[in-house]
């Protein structure tokens, strides 16, 4: 199943898009002080990772350098960085290049991107693995305050979208979501069509993030364009 944002929503973000950049982490587009442009820098000072021993920042990449362990609580991904700078946003485009480091002799191999995180238990997550065969990987899920709720339209029960990331390469991954319909579209390599979308409403805000649910890679090239999180 394939969905498309509604026109003015699409406009007022191609909008922000379009708009130059002027390096700062957080930029209020044309479209009025409620559109921003987060654009992170691979520096300690604009990520809040869970175990900071863990992260490298350098070379323009932010990069988790090895795998983190199960936290208390709820399952969810075991290590990640959020985004501190700039402010919390509702509606959003994330844009970014991710590789998993992981040897590809690993199929549980993947690395994860964080939207809406309100804290260490909620937040939805993209899971992006070369496994589509088991409910935990390559998929779209939800924490809320319990263990990670898969959410994709792809899953069949046995089956999931095709294979994410099967390879140590760079890839591009832009995820769309609409605060107000609760729609998620996720596109790998400048795909027309989404690999996963899903459609929840459990959140309306919060910050994004990057890591891995039990894996390691990196990230760079972050941008993040949407509204402001009014709630």
């Amino acid at each position: 199943m394939h969905w498309r944002r509604t026109t003015s929503v699409a406009a007022a973000l191609a909008a922000v898009v379009a708009a130059p950049l002027t390096g700062a982490a957080a930029w209020d587009g044309p479209d009025g002080p409620g559109h921003a442009v987060v654009k992170p820098r691979a520096v300690a000072a604009h990520w809040d990772p869970l175990t900071d021993a863990k992260w490298a920042f350098a070379d323009g990449e932010v990069a988790m350098l090895e795998r983190g362990s199960a936290p208390a609580g709820p399952r969810r991904p075991f290590e990640y960085a959020v985004v501190t700078k700039g402010p919390e946003l509702a509606s959003l485009t994330y844009r970014a290049q991710v590789r998993v480091d992981e040897p590809v002799t690993r199929n549980d191999r993947d690395v994860v991107l964080i939207w809406n995180y309100q804290s260490p238990t909620r937040f939805y997550y993209a899971h992006l693995s070369q496994d589509n065969a088991i409910y935990p990987h390559n998929g779209i899920f939800v924490v809320d305050d319990a263990d990670r709720r898969r959410i994709d339209d792809q899953w069949t029960g046995t089956v999931g979208a095709p294979p994410a990331i099967d390879d140590t390469d760079w890839h591009d991954v832009r995820l769309t979501y609409d605060a107000a319909s609760g729609r998620v579209a996720v596109h790998l390599d400048g795909a027309e069509e989404p690999l996963m979308t899903a459609t929840d409403t459990t959140f309306t805000g919060g910050r994004v993030g990057f890591g891995s649910f039990d894996n390691y890679g990196r990230v760079r090239d972050v941008v993040v364009t949407g509204a402001r999180d009014r709630s």
